[in-house]
């Protein structure tokens, strides 16, 4: 056993009902750390050529980071990978909760996942003991449900449960992986693989403490971190404000109206984080331009005006909120318990929708019905379905229904309006049941549109077949290179031009002599500003080492160039490497996803047009911006060594990253 890593994975064939525990030598994290970074080397040799992403040569892993289940601060994610349904390539989604850490305290650095049941099993791991079980009372059952039957079924306490719900048993491509009742790793169709494979859960014990090589100096990287975060005039910025209103009041307030410079977030961030999560960003981003309007057709302050964004962010959704919600290993806390006991939708328990819900079900369906919003969330998250698709799906539903591409036979008599809650919740039902015009629907906005035809394929917002986060890629180029040219397309967690001023790359990277030039959001950003391909790619490479760290990108921007990612994993492995050889590991990891594109055809991926300012809207922030894609994408593939056209990473690139078998098999 390692220190960090426990030096084992287990593989469980599904089919035959066996499994196998396959021992790592320690180059092996050296080289890819955990999280997906390990994923992707181990599936690359598992998963064979041309799989069915939905068969039984798919593989899907549960993969804790190196970091995970160690005491370092915000080291509570973990990484669902396999071949993704949606894109047909490289698949992974990100969790958080309580998890991840339990996998590593079993004894294990990953959970891995081949061949199909005949029916409905579950796996219970309870540290080296492993059985596979029979799942059929839980089948059709809601993620609460089933974690509830569980905790009935198995007589031990402190089980930690990922499971799926009905959606991704009926295989819709936009399920996901879920646990503690709302924690999700939503993205790529994983959920669809899980359920492909008749694995309804997976069940975790563990009872092992993670070794750390040097715990005092992890315990003082931790002190150091605390104390930077709490010292701040972050830690008590908006208590400090009276009457504080609306987030977007306040920041507009000091920073001038739809004005905000980045350099200002992290002093911020905390605090608000800790005050109101995520829709703490609602109303502001609502007032730049960031947040989607219409199916990203709309503009902002028009079609969705401010008096309504309001409605559905920061304090309205804390209003609900009975308790907070932590992460394991999180000093903050930005998750939340709400309770709604008034209107035509009460919730007796649900998790806080994030700022990515709020948009998808509110200001891209042009819905302000907060209970509404919160009624969507907990029925996504009870069916395990994305809400980030779900709301995509449904806002592209609603204007092939403006348009008279849809009718009202083609939707069972639902007047499909734009902003009509009572609409968008009864086709959230049709999908996750699949009846009716919801089958089409479940499958993501890109299968809809070939399925519909008519013309509907412009009102299909996705890049490679994934719908894309919900930040705007005309105000932020750096998104919009993220979501078409990563191995997993339309990923508004990896790298943004506003992530490279907040982390001060430069800092963290010196040998690397990039700094970034300072700009305001509303006035939207420089395409071709000298320097910004090569800080994507570093940008890129770092958020690598964050995933496959096990960390939390909340953690990562609040820390900017003080975030110790270096100092704890030094610390826990025993290592001494250098911030520039772990962005080499990055850039290992990131190459090796993309290698994986490659050998199955796939890419490189097209954002849909509207999303790139195709044609251009004509008011609001973003008024008359068109990005330049063909050059964006190019340059980032130049600085990553890929070829420019294929984006398929060069042998000398591979072979340079030590990747030689990965080079002979492309």
């Amino acid at each position: 056993m390692g220190a960090g890593y426990t030096g084992k994975v287990l593989m469980v064939d599904l089919t035959k009902r066996e499994t196998e525990t396959l021992e790592l030598e320690e180059d092996v994290y050296r080289n890819f750390l955990g999280g997906y970074g390990l994923g992707a080397r181990i599936l690359f040799a598992h998963i064979p050529k041309g799989a069915d992403p939905l068969g039984p040569d798919n593989v899907l892993g549960l993969t804790p980071g190196l970091l995970t289940g160690t005491p370092a601060l915000f080291s509570g994610r973990y990484m669902a990978v396999g071949k993704s349904p949606l894109t047909g390539g490289w698949g992974d989604a990100n969790g958080g909760g309580t998890f991840g850490p339990a996998i590593k305290k079993a004894g294990w650095d990953g959970l891995f996942f081949k061949g199909q049941a005949d029916g409905p099993v579950y796996v219970l791991v309870q540290d080296d003991k492993v059985e596979i079980r029979d799942a059929a009372g839980l089948w059709g059952k809601t993620v609460s449900e089933t974690e509830a039957a569980i905790d009935q079924e198995i007589p031990e306490k402190n089980l930690h449960v990922a499971c799926i719900g009905p959606a991704g048993e009926r295989l819709s491509l936009i399920s996901g992986i879920f646990n503690d009742g709302g924690r999700c790793a939503a993205r790529s169709g994983l959920g669809a693989v899980m359920g492909s494979k008749k694995l309804k859960a997976v069940v975790v014990k563990g009872s092992t403490k993670v070794a750390v090589k040097d715990p005092e100096s992890l315990k003082a990287a931790n002190k150091d971190f605390l104390k930077l975060l709490n010292a701040s005039p972050q830690a008590k910025m908006f208590d400090k404000l009276p009457g504080l209103g609306s987030v977007a009041r306040t920041l507009g307030r000091f920073f001038g109206k739809a004005k905000f410079h980045t350099k200002t977030m992290p002093p911020l961030l905390k605090s608000l984080l800790e005050q109101y999560g995520t829709p703490g960003f609602m109303g502001f981003y609502c007032a730049t331009g960031e947040a989607p309007i219409k199916n990203w057709g709309g503009v902002s302050g028009e079609c969705f005006q401010p008096d309504k964004a309001v409605k559905i962010s920061d304090d309205a959704v804390v209003s609900l909120e009975v308790k907070k919600y932590h992460c394991s290993n999180c000093p903050v806390g930005c998750g939340g318990i709400i309770k709604v006991e008034d209107g035509p939708w009460p919730i007796e328990e649900s998790h806080k929708p994030e700022y990515e819900t709020l948009a998808a079900f509110g200001s891209m369906c042009l819905v302000d019905d907060l209970r509404a919003i919160c009624q969507a969330n907990q029925v996504c998250n009870m069916a395990g379905m994305d809400t980030i698709s779900a709301g995509s799906a449904i806002a592209f539903a609603m204007e092939c229904y403006e348009q008279g591409i849809l009718t009202k036979e083609d939707t069972d008599g639902i007047d499909l309006q734009w902003g009509d809650a009572n609409a968008m919740l009864a086709l959230l039902d049709k999908m996750i049941a699949r009846e009716g015009l919801g089958d089409i629907l479940a499958d993501g906005v890109k299968v809809a549109a070939e399925k519909i035809g008519k013309g509907s394929e412009q009102y299909a917002m996705h890049s490679g077949g994934q719908e894309v986060g919900y930040h705007d890629p005309r105000m932020d180029p750096g998104f919009a290179t993220a979501y078409q040219c990563e191995p997993t397309p339309g990923r508004h967690t990896i790298a943004a031009y506003a992530y490279q001023e907040i982390l001060d790359l430069h800092k963290i990277f010196p040998g690397e002599a990039v700094k970034a030039v300072p700009q305001i959001v509303s006035k939207g950003w420089s395409q071709k500003a000298k320097g910004k391909a090569k800080l994507q790619s570093l940008n890129s490479k770092y958020m690598q080492l964050v995933n496959s760290a096990g960390l939390c990108e909340f953690g990562m921007l609040m820390g900017g160039p003080k975030f110790p990612i270096f100092k704890w994993l030094n610390a826990a492995t025993g290592w001494d490497l250098s911030n520039e050889s772990y962005l080499v590991i990055g850039e290992r990891i990131q190459t090796l996803r993309q290698a994986f594109n490659a050998r199955e055809g796939v890419g490189p991926f097209r954002m849909s047009k509207r999303l790139k300012g195709e044609p251009p809207l004509s008011a609001g922030p973003l008024k008359g911006i068109t990005l330049n894609m063909d050059d964006l994408a190019k340059d980032f593939y130049e600085e990553l060594q890929w070829d420019p056209e294929t984006a398929v990473p060069r042998k000398e690139t591979l072979e340079k990253l030590g990747l030689v078998d990965i080079a002979e098999s492309l």
